[in-house]
């Protein structure tokens, strides 16, 4: 086979061909340059969040207990002398009045020995001013030398003796006077009738309960405090209570006492309140809530808790804006939170006064990530 002898030729590209060539590859090189250089044009857009700003607390924390409602006064009455139950005036659940009679006991023995005692007394009376009679004599005799001296002395003892006795019989008649006054058992202070123990007919002796009485416009609400907050009990905490019936009010109380002795076992120290309850909504021996509001801690701050993020450990944490040197990007910082109201979360260390915190788009924010603020 015989080669030819000359190769054949292709007819050159016109301009334009040409032009349109190097355009293209012009384009393809600036775009692979763009995608390697990492230029501003490319970077993702900023998160938009709103944010929060942190300021001292003014709340502390608050926390509410459980008490025991007990009367401000209680008393278990027994009759002052012995004898027998004529008239019972009130039964359970009746509301007295201080010095109100409640019970009255069989007075015929007593009036018969206070006749006796008042008879004493104006025999005595009568003893005592004749014996002054005869000294009053003596001391006239004697000045004529009718009678000796020694007698008038003898008069003058016999003068003191009469008064004292008489003094005596007087005394023995106000005895039994209190004596049947006792008869009658009086209320000592404004209360109800909580039990009544005794009826009509009945022979009762001093010292046997006849009667129990329950003061129930002051009652106090005795609360066990865990030891680890019983010392932050101060006058600076509010105290309110509620009884645990649904609906009941809420009314102010006042720390009465504090009884810095623990119940062994519980680690729990006795709180008394006291507490105004004009309505008597607060019944002896029931229960009652109890809510405290603590001042709060020198050193805390208080955001919106909408900024807080649960991290892995249980602890937690809050974006914070911080000023880049061009933008504003979102950094993480841990907290420790102390307690939370009303909305707000207070902390203890992490934060500082003014800083901005997200409260909203922080759920998907990564540390440092450059953000946008929007109106809260």
């Amino acid at each position: 086979m015989t080669l030819p002898t000359q190769l054949p030729t292709f007819p050159a590209p016109d301009t334009c061909s040409r032009t349109a060539l190097l355009s293209l590859c012009a384009l393809l090189l600036s775009a692979c340059g763009a995608s390697n250089d990492g230029s501003a044009d490319n970077e993702d857009p900023p998160v938009e969040v709103a944010v929060a700003s942190v300021a001292s607390a003014t709340f502390g924390e608050r926390f509410s207990l459980t008490g025991t409602v007990t009367a401000e006064r209680e008393a278990r009455l027994s009759p002052r002398v012995d004898g027998l139950v004529a008239r019972v005036h009130v039964d359970a659940g009746d509301r007295v009045h201080a010095g109100q009679v409640l019970i009255e006991l069989d007075p015929a023995v007593g009036r018969e020995a206070l006749s006796r005692a008042r008879a004493q007394a104006v025999e005595a009376e009568a003893a005592s001013r004749e014996a002054e009679r005869l000294y009053a004599e003596a001391e006239r005799l004697v000045a004529g030398r009718f009678i000796a001296a020694t007698q008038v002395e003898a008069r003058a003892s016999a003068l003191e003796r009469a008064r004292a006795a008489a003094g005596s019989a007087r005394a023995g008649a106000a005895e039994q006077q209190a004596l049947l006054e006792r008869h009658r058992l009086p209320a000592p202070f404004d209360g109800v009738v909580a039990e009544k123990r005794t009826e009509a007919g009945e022979w009762v002796e001093r010292g046997t309960e006849v009667l129990s009485l329950v003061a129930t416009d002051h009652v106090r609400i005795d609360v066990r405090v865990p030891q680890e907050r019983f010392a932050r009990f101060d006058d600076d905490v509010v105290v309110r209570v509620a009884t645990d019936a649904p609906g009941g009010a809420w009314l102010p109380a006042r720390i009465v006492a504090r009884v810095p002795v623990t119940e062994v076992g519980a680690r729990t120290f006795l709180l008394r309140l006291q507490v105004d309850d004009p309505h008597a909504g607060l019944l002896p021996g029931s229960s009652a809530r109890v809510e405290v509001a603590l001042p709060p801690a020198a050193d805390a701050l208080a955001f919106d808790r909408d900024a807080l993020l649960r991290q892995p450990d249980g602890g937690h944490a809050v974006f914070v804006v911080e000023d880049d040197a061009t933008r504003p990007v979102a950094r993480r910082h841990a907290v420790r939170v102390i307690h939370e109201h009303a909305g707000q979360a207070a902390v203890v260390e992490g934060l500082a006064v003014g800083q901005r915190v997200v409260v909203r788009g922080n759920e998907a924010l990564e540390d440092g990530q450059a953000v946008a603020i929007v109106e809260h």
